[in-house]
């Protein structure tokens, strides 16, 4: 269900296409193996009421799950640029040699981070991640060992800015790793395929034609595959653009550092 989950426009066939089989298996072989009898259409519409409501319900705190799960990912993308930046600038307390080389690699960092919310390809990923932790690495040992030479209050600030920038990307994967649960979708889903089987069911002959039943299977995809492009970090087409990190990437001064 995760991987599945990460690219919206399946969801919206797969979902479309078994909660219409749904409506028609309730239209077609539920009803002709035992019709609905008259006198208990008042009760089956109190009971459908409810099953609709409820899958209104669930279809809107799933909304809101994956929107507070993109609104995160902005929070983070902006708290990262905020760290390299005041890194960047932060870099002025060390001595001059160490301060020209962490600058050079936090541009190169800087980079990589854009490339992290602009790729879609999963080797891509794979490859951002492996340039990411690498720089990681050479950025603490390129303040770690000024701090450790000058253990002073100023060069303490350098190190702890560093600090910020390596947790910031920890929190950002974090929240890329932070999706709707399985068990979310299975409730929403099997809602969903309640309700057709009981519109198709509750359908009068004669006064409903087959093909209104599909309203319900389309407006649910339609629902299902909007609450998958905000919670799919990847795949989806609404996606966090690191302007913020671009931004900052524009504003820096150029460097002649290696």
């Amino acid at each position: 269900m995760d991987n599945l989950t990460h690219y919206p426009v399946l969801v919206f066939a797969l979902s479309f296409f078994t909660l219409w089989l749904a409506a028609w298996i309730g239209w077609s072989f539920l009803k002709k193996k035992r019709a609905l009898d008259e006198d208990l259409r008042e009760d089956f519409g109190s009971i459908l009421g409810g099953m609709l409501t409820l899958l209104a319900l669930l279809i809107g705190f799933s909304f809101s799950m994956a929107i507070n799960r993109y609104d995160l990912r902005k929070t983070y993308e902006e708290a990262e640029a905020n760290a390299i930046g005041t890194e960047y600038v932060r870099a002025d307390l060390l001595p001059a040699t160490e301060a020209a080389n962490v600058r050079a690699l936090l541009r190169k960092y800087l980079e990589q981070r854009v490339l992290f919310y602009l790729a879609h390809a999963e080797e891509e990923f794979q490859q951002i991640n492996a340039r990411t932790e690498q720089l990681q690495n050479e950025l603490w040992s390129a303040v770690r060992g000024p701090a450790e030479g000058q253990p002073t209050p100023v060069a303490a600030l350098a190190v702890a800015g560093m600090n910020d920038v390596l947790n910031s990307q920890g929190y950002t994967q974090a929240a890329y790793w932070n999706r709707i649960p399985t068990a979310g979708w299975t409730l929403l889903v099997a809602m969903a395929i309640g309700c057709s089987l009981l519109i198709g069911y509750g359908s009068r002959s004669g006064k409903a034609r087959f093909e209104l039943l599909a309203i319900l299977p389309l407006g649910a995809s339609v629902a299902f595959m909007f609450i998958a492009d905000l919670d799919a970090p990847r795949h989806g087409i609404i996606r966090v653009r690191p302007q913020n990190l671009i931004s900052l990437a524009e504003s820096l001064p150029p460097t002649h550092a290696n």
